[in-house]
């Protein structure tokens, strides 16, 4: 009965949305605005109080997983393929997150998007949104996941190309589709991999039976074979790449601003940009057999922990200076991955959703009050003017920071000190990238802090710019809270408890002992935030801060003398390091200049010239010739058919 009751409301909190994305889609312009947002807040919080009860039934009270398949979806020879949803510790923690930041960002977007024309298509675009992300978190099987995985991904293009009259928009809506396409060619062939070894699509089956394909290789060329199990896990990670923004398809996420800022906060906190994680860690089961993929997993999170945390030091865009913090906190948990520590990086998740949802609301206020103004250098003494949007933007500066004891100081000093402990290849590159990556995200955040709410006023005098209305801050101060104390609270029970608050929903083996060895050296949270002064990190954190004071408030000068005497590596970082060119240059034009080659060469010449005309040619000369043989002379008529019974004689009687 309790299983029934728990599968009923899975599908409750999956279908809400969906509803509510129907009805505003549909039926928006007939019922307006008010009820319009009136209905999808209303399901996406149903979905939410829901998700609670299921959190506290099944994480809380330990219910067992539930594996509850719903329909037959497609029967193909010896396969059978079910809609199930899967209810356990990592999805109902995974619910919670994604309901509730919904649940803020829809109440947020009735004051965001109040003058858009494309308010109730914005309502309906968002509770899809949260339905696809849903459906990915449920899925029970890779089928259902890459349901919700391209659904993510195309609501995704078309929330950030929302605005679809502007070029940056529509250009930022294309290049997101397009990079996460590339990821997802390497999960559908580690799914195709999947199939072909297990027979199965099921994550029971294929868990289950990870130990048969354990030595077996897969032939890329007639003498050049490599581990299954490598290639499969190898082949996954390259779909979270895309989906969770690692290096080299990180490009999309920064292009992602030109969307609404309700739909930044969605993306980069709770939706979108977490499905990466999510999946690896589900598929832990099979990346613990894998100490390759473990190694590039690792690497691949370290490069993008630091050099893109590196770029968000040179932006001015209030909105991409938080974009590019979203890639750099990605890259932590993506470390997280990496060193076996799948617990930690589903912690940092769950910290980073609060207050990265809380940056995004607070500079999206911001906006608001500056009649979309988004560069700081135009901005300046906002503190005073907005000081509940300053106070929640500084608490979630201090989260990102990681400074005690607000949540982000748990779940990354948990991340850093699992690298340190790590035996995993690429584990000391990756310790310097996330100890450096200390101090570079107090120093771009806070420089945007400084920019933004201190120093001088540089905003136009014709400019009324107050406070925002109480719909945008109530949002704001319900995830200031616990981007607060949340970090604190879950660590024991999320990291050191046994079980944890995971459980058995995520697989590490003995020989991967990295988050063993930092629970024998835990002793609580609150000593853990008393202690931290005895750390490197904190002190790492504290210098950025002093440092972003020192560029931007106390003596900017130095700072310009910096950019010129050190041009190239300032030009590097404003060219993000040519990726974006690169892209341009070799993928767009290089392709665009392929294709019309292909076409004149191909088209034009061989099928227009060669086939198509050819043809007429051939035709237009043998009429040409043969009109020669009626030529309207009886004689010449003759001569043929006596030609002809002489020629049909011969070969008679020589055939004879």
């Amino acid at each position: 009965m309790a299983n029934l009751l728990l599968r009923n409301a899975a599908l409750v909190i999956m279908l809400l949305p969906l509803l509510g994305a129907i009805i505003a889609g549909l039926f928006g312009k007939n019922i307006g605005r008010k009820a319009t947002h009136t209905i999808t807040i209303t399901l996406v919080g149903i979905s939410f109080l829901l998700s609670c009860y299921v959190f506290n039934v099944v994480v809380l009270y330990r219910l067992p997983a539930i594996d509850a398949p719903i329909y037959e979806w497609v029967s193909s020879g010896l396969f059978h393929f079910n809609v199930g949803i899967l209810i356990d510790r990592l999805s109902a923690i995974m619910m919670v997150i994604v309901t509730f930041i919904s649940f803020m960002v829809h109440i947020y977007t009735i004051g965001y998007m109040s003058d858009d024309p494309g308010y109730q298509r914005f309502f309906s675009y968002m509770s899809l949104f949260t339905f696809a992300m849903l459906s990915l978190v449920l899925a029970d099987n890779f089928l259902v996941l890459f349901f919700g995985w391209e659904g993510v991904g195309l609501v995704s293009y078309l929330l950030i190309g929302f605005w679809f009259k502007r070029e940056a928009a529509v250009f930022g809506g294309l290049k997101a589709f397009l990079a996460n396409r590339v990821g997802d060619i390497g999960f559908l062939l580690g799914t195709a991999a999947i199939l072909t070894f297990f027979n199965s699509l099921n994550y029971n089956d294929v868990f289950s039976n990870v130990s048969t394909i354990i030595g077996k290789n897969i032939f890329v060329l007639p003498n050049i074979s490599f581990s299954a199990i490598t290639v499969i896990c190898v082949l996954l990670f390259i779909g979270a790449m895309g989906k969770s923004a690692q290096m080299p398809l990180h490009v999309w996420l920064p292009e992602s601003m030109e969307g609404p800022t309700p739909i930044s906060a969605l993306i980069h906190a709770a939706t979108m940009v977490t499905a990466g994680i999510y999946m690896v860690a589900r598929m832990s089961p099979l990346f613990e057999y894998s100490d390759a993929a473990l190694s590039f997993v690792l690497v691949m999170g370290a490069t993008t922990c630091f050099f893109t945390g590196l770029l968000a030091v040179f932006q001015y865009d209030i909105k991409r200076v938080i974009a590019y913090s979203t890639l750099s906190q990605l890259g932590y948990m993506t470390v997280a991955l990496g060193v076996s520590a799948y617990d930690a990086s589903i912690f940092h998740l769950m910290t980073h959703a609060f207050f990265k949802a809380l940056l995004f609301l607070a500079a999206g206020s911001v906006i608001i009050a500056m009649h979309h103004e988004q560069d700081m250098r135009k901005m300046g003494g906002l503190a005073l003017v907005m000081p509940v949007t300053y106070v929640t933007f500084l608490m979630g500066a201090l989260a990102l920071s990681a400074i005690p004891p607000f949540a982000g100081f748990y779940s990354k000093d948990a991340i850093i000190e699992a690298v340190q402990f790590s035996t995993i290849k690429g584990a000391n590159y990756a310790y310097f990238c996330v100890l450096a990556g200390a101090f570079i995200t107090p120093l771009y955040i806070f420089r945007a802090l400084f920019l933004t709410f201190h120093g001088k006023s540089k905003i136009d005098a014709h400019v009324d710019v107050r406070e925002s209305r109480w719909v945008i801050l109530i949002p704001l101060i319900l995830l200031a809270i616990p981007s607060l104390i949340i970090g604190g609270m879950f660590i024991g029970p999320m990291l050191f408890s046994k079980p944890n608050l995971l459980g058995n929903s995520i697989l590490i083996l003995p020989i991967h002992s990295a988050m063993q060895q930092l629970a024998e050296h835990y002793e609580g949270a609150k000593k853990m935030a008393l202690e931290a002064g005895k750390h490197l990190t904190l002190w790492l954190a504290i210098a950025g801060i002093v440092t972003a004071w020192i560029f931007n408030s106390a003596w900017p000068a130095f700072a310009e003398n910096l950019k010129k005497h050190f041009a190239f590596f300032y030009s590097v970082m404003i060219r993000k390091y040519g990726f974006d060119d690169f892209n341009q240059i070799i993928f767009v034009r290089g392709f665009r200049r392929l294709g019309e080659f292909l076409y004149d060469i191909g088209d034009l010449k061989f099928i227009d010239g060669y086939i198509v005309n050819g043809c007429a040619k051939l035709i237009q000369w043998f009429a040409r010739v043969s009109r020669h043989v009626q030529t309207g002379f009886i004689y010449h008529y003759a001569l043929a058919m006596v030609l002809g019974l002489a020629i049909f004689l011969s070969w008679t009687l020589l055939g004879r």
